[in-house]
């Protein structure tokens, strides 16, 4: 198993458990004991673990926001079946705001060799796609979070504002029927708010994980994207009422009626 995949098993352990020791993780990546120590050490200085003695505790609180780097390998499968899914409702030739969260991340990897017109609202997606060949990209204005480098700020806005889009692929924190579609940070929130406003259909992209769930700031309803993008673990319950609401709901992999 190589060391991504290794530290993917370790941070989706911390998901659901507090509490990781290093016997389990060796038991469950195969690996030497020298190798998850390793791999524990790398992960505390990205700040997503803190290492205990013999094992590692989360070191995200709860309500808090992920570092990107643990989010970026966490359910990464799953992220990238959703993300195939998304480039295949966007036509060549079209325009493009994109997102700053990980899934997005893995659209722009997608979109690489495309002919299409992009804004990243992240210099994480910006570096994605700076020397695709066939992709124009716009930059707007504003300041990168530290961490995420997601843009946020007046500037940022008032870049979204002068232009008009096609489509907005969008990657909330969070999503629930009654919160509607969250973000942890009220700035990141505002900018999601103006991308949806400014683009003429919506692509929202969830993973099982964020579903039922609300982070701080307030972005939109549930039901005001066109799309939603998931996979197979998001709430059948939640998916129908989104459905009977008038949005197109598509598992990752699977085709949709209607598709354009």
């Amino acid at each position: 198993m190589k060391s991504a995949e290794r530290q993917r098993v370790i941070v989706e352990r911390l998901r659901v458990a507090t509490r990781v020791g290093v016997a389990e993780l060796v038991e469950a990546t195969g690996a030497s004991d020298m190798t998850v120590r390793r791999d524990l050490d790398y992960l505390a200085a990205q700040g997503v673990l803190k290492r205990v003695h013999g094992g590692a505790m989360t070191a995200m609180p709860t309500g808090l926001e992920p570092p990107f780097a643990a989010r970026a390998t966490a359910a990464l499968g799953s992220k990238q079946a959703i993300a195939k899914s998304a480039v295949e409702h966007i036509r060549d030739g079209e325009t493009i705001v994109l997102d700053s969260g990980t899934t997005a991340l893995e659209v722009a990897r997608l979109l690489h060799d495309r002919m299409v017109t992009v804004m990243p609202l992240s210099l994480h997606v910006a570096q994605e796609l700076v020397d695709a060949p066939g992709v124009r990209l716009l930059m707007p204005g504003g300041e990168p979070r530290p961490g995420e480098l997601a843009m946020v700020g007046p500037l940022t806005l008032a870049s979204l504002r002068l232009l008009r889009f096609d489509v907005a692929v969008l990657s909330p924190c969070a999503v629930s029927l009654e919160a509607g579609l969250t973000a942890f940070d009220l700035g990141d929130a505002e900018v999601k708010q103006q991308a949806l406003a400014v683009a003429t259909r919506s692509i929202v992209l969830v993973d099982g994980a964020k579903w039922d769930r609300a982070a701080l700031a307030y972005i939109c309803p549930a039901d005001r994207p066109d799309l939603i993008i998931t996979d197979s673990s998001a709430p059948d319950e939640a998916l129908a009422v989104l459905a009977q609401r008038g949005v197109l709901v598509q598992i990752a992999g699977q085709t949709t009626e209607g598709q354009s």
